[in-house]
C-alpha cells in the first residue's frame, strides 16, 4: 500500500465529517491534491511545502487551550510540526504534541481529523518560503498537566476559548476554538 494511503483515507473522512466548515473546503482540496500528488510530501526536504502534524490541545475539564508563542513566526498558535517522512500523521501530531508542551500523556480525543489548513511559511536563513499543509487533531491534557516551555517557543499558554481571539488573529486558530466550542 501506497505510504499516503491512510493519509487520504483520513482526508476523505473528514470531508463527510460533521466537524468539516465550509471555510475549510478550500485548504482540504488543496491538501488532497497536493498528497497525491506529491510522493514525497512527508518529507522537510520538499522545499515547495511539506506536511505537518499539529494539536488543539485542550485542559482535562475542557475549559482551556493550550497556545505556544511560536519563536520563529512570532504568533501565538496550536503545537504542531513537521512529519520528517513520517506518513503516521497521527503519530507526528502527538510527538509534536508532546515536544512543545512537555506533557508526556496526552489523550487523542479520536483518532479522525479536528481540523485541516495549508499556510504560508516566510523564507528563513535555512528555508525558501514554502507551505504547510497541516492536519489538526484534538487532544485532552491529565488532570493537573502542567506544560514546560521547548526551545521552539517563547512560552505557553493555558487559555480559555473566549479568550483566544485576545492571543492571535490567525484565522485557522480562531476556527480550532470556534470547532471546540461547538
Amino acid at each position: 500500500m501506497d505510504h499516503r494511503q491512510p493519509l487520504l483515507e483520513l482526508l476523505a473522512r473528514h470531508r463527510e465529517s460533521r466537524r468539516l466548515m465550509v471555510a475549510e473546503l478550500p485548504a482540504l482540496q488543496r491538501l488532497v491534491d497536493f498528497v497525491n500528488s506529491t510522493p514525497d510530501c512527508f518529507q522537510r526536504s520538499h522545499l515547495a511545502g511539506h506536511v505537518t502534524g499539529s494539536a488543539w490541545i485542550l485542559d482535562h475539564a475542557r475549559e482551556r487551550c493550550l497556545l505556544t508563542h511560536h519563536k520563529k513566526l512570532n504568533l501565538w498558535l496550536q503545537p504542531g510540526g513537521h512529519a520528517d517522512g513520517d506518513p503516521d500523521i497521527v503519530r507526528v501530531a502527538s510527538r509534536e504534541a508532546a515536544e512543545e508542551s512537555g506533557i508526556s500523556d496526552l489523550t487523542l480525543a479520536s483518532g479522525e481529523i479536528f481540523d485541516v489548513d495549508v499556510h504560508a511559511i516566510p523564507e528563513s536563513k535555512k528555508e525558501p518560503a514554502h507551505f504547510h499543509y497541516d492536519v489538526r487533531f484534538l487532544f485532552v491534557a491529565p488532570p493537573g498537566a502542567e506544560f514546560v516551555v521547548s526551545e521552539e517557543s517563547h512560552q505557553l499558554a493555558w487559555v480559555p476559548r473566549i479568550e483566544v481571539p485576545r492571543f492571535t488573529q490567525d484565522v485557522s486558530t480562531l476556527r480550532l476554538a470556534e470547532k471546540w466550542s461547538v
